[in-house]
């Protein structure tokens, strides 16, 4: 009986050339959507007025799934981008969901807690439905992790409102490493997943001439040139 199957099999592979059925293709990644921002979740932007996820130096989004929450996180890097759940402006005693780029391709979602100024990787990772991808030098990842956990420090309960802490920066073989500005960016006030908002908040770059300070030194100077010298 086993002879027959055996022969069969070898027939019909030799008729179709395809023994058995391929695997169907792996869907690619979803691109990040910005015109849902304040409406059907929640995004933080930092970067040059008008960026999206695509061409932000930073993109968060955010938004609740039956008992999860799912966040979307990009950045222009090649290593990994991140966000912290604080609950004062500091860096230090943080629970941090870290996207990382690694040497094989992949972008794999971690887990953190940050003691002082490093992060430390927690085993227990509460992400699920994981996907992330390395294009165009950006760093873009999704992926889902419960509402309420049970009480543990180094995972946060997310019905609570948090500081959002912003961070992206170098990986070393699949290893984080210091972030790429002294002072990564932080929400002004704590972020509740109950209330979607869009917010930008301009990088370095573009604060330096919309400060009043600025402003006021270049009515000076347009002032002083325009009026001449004695």
């Amino acid at each position: 009986f086993l002879v027959l199957v055996f022969y069969l099999v070898m027939v019909y592979s030799d008729y179709t050339g395809y023994p058995f059925p391929t695997a169907p293709p792996v869907d690619p990644f979803a691109k990040i959507r910005v015109d849902d921002c304040g409406k059907t979740k929640g995004c933080f932007r930092y970067g040059k007025p008008g960026c999206n996820a695509e061409t932000c130096d930073y993109f968060l989004s955010y938004r609740r799934i039956g008992a999860d929450v799912e966040f979307e996180l990009s950045a222009d890097t090649d290593g990994w981008v991140a966000v912290g759940f604080s609950s004062d402006k500091k860096m230090g005693g943080d629970d941090v969901m870290a996207c990382v780029h690694d040497d094989n391709g992949r972008v794999r979602i971690q887990h953190f807690y940050n003691v002082g100024q490093w992060a430390k990787e927690i085993q227990r990772n509460p992400a699920r439905d994981e996907e992330g991808v390395f294009e165009n030098n950006r760093v873009t990842c999704r992926f889902k992790r419960p509402v309420y956990v049970p009480r543990e420090e180094t995972i946060v309960d997310l019905h609570l409102s948090w500081y959002y802490l912003f961070a992206w920066g170098p990986a070393i073989q699949g290893s984080i490493t210091r972030h790429d500005i002294d002072s990564p960016p932080v929400s002004e006030h704590v972020v509740s997943i109950y209330k979607y908002e869009d917010i930008f908040m301009p990088s370095a770059a573009y604060q330096t001439f919309s400060s009043p300070f600025c402003l006021l030194l270049i009515v000076a100077l347009t002032f002083y040139l325009l009026m001449g010298t004695p």
